[in-house]
């Protein structure tokens, strides 16, 4: 589904990717984690389409098509999905006239008719219940007065409501406490499907005991070093990164 060979990216001049290889198939969970300033959330910057950064080296292959030849909108309607480490609030704007604009120009984008007003709204009833989002946020303005666990739940319903077939979650347990972790996690497993994809960006092993993840990378200094199954992350759990650090002679 994504295939990525020998990714180089910058911003402002400094190059903060330096080789990324990764290949992440259909129905596959990864978790990315690494120290801050490793390179992380550039990743997935660059991926959805964020132009402050510039590619200077390297391929993407979203589904068989260069991903990097496609605008930001493009990619999202193509399947690609990233949740905020910070989701933005967009005041004057009603969810509920977001999320409708979103859908409908995926589906125009896919050949598909429009939603009517009445489609739409079955559709996110059924959908906001996956994430237990209340009726009242729903009906109010993206983000605007929500916790930093409603916006995280909300990514999650928007995420529901576009059907993504890869999405990137980039530290989505950031601030959430336990609870509204739980909740998070639960939506994102009822979503999975062996024809979607998840990537996981973290720095703690307790978001991957609730999204179980098929294989762990660690990213570091823009490279991705070490590469293995879930156990990685309960090592990291345990030694943290200096242990890689040692491995790599840095220590």
């Amino acid at each position: 589904m994504l295939e990525i060979k020998d990714l180089h990216a910058s911003i402002n001049g400094k190059e903060i990717l330096k080789g990324i290889h990764l290949s992440v198939k259909a129905g596959e969970v990864h978790a990315i984690m690494g120290p801050n300033g490793s390179g992380k959330s550039t990743l997935s910057n660059v991926l959805v389409g964020h132009p402050a950064y510039e590619v200077t080296k390297g391929s993407v292959t979203f589904d068989g098509k260069d991903l990097l030849a496609m605008e930001a909108a493009e990619r999202s309607h193509a399947g690609l999905f990233l949740s905020f480490q910070y989701p933005v609030e967009i005041p004057g704007v009603s969810m509920v006239n977001f999320m409708r604009a979103a859908v409908n120009e995926k589906r125009k984008y896919l050949g598909e008719p429009a939603l009517t007003a009445s489609e739409f709204l079955k559709l996110m009833r059924q959908k906001r219940g996956i994430v237990e989002l209340d009726s009242k946020l729903a009906n109010r303005s993206v983000n605007e007065g929500f916790s930093g666990g409603e916006k995280k739940r909300n990514e999650i319903f928007q995420m529901a409501m576009l059907e993504p077939k890869l999405s990137i979650l980039d530290e989505t347990d950031s601030g959430l406490d336990i609870d509204a972790l739980r909740i998070v996690a639960e939506g994102v497993n009822k979503l999975k499907t062996p024809e979607t994809s998840c990537i996981v960006i973290t720095h703690y092993q307790r978001l991957l005991d609730y999204i179980k993840p098929d294989i762990v990378h660690v990213l570091y200094k823009g490279r991705i070093v070490k590469t293995a199954g879930p156990e990685l992350a309960l090592e990291l759990e345990e030694k943290g990164y200096d242990w890689i650090k040692k491995e790599l002679g840095e220590l």
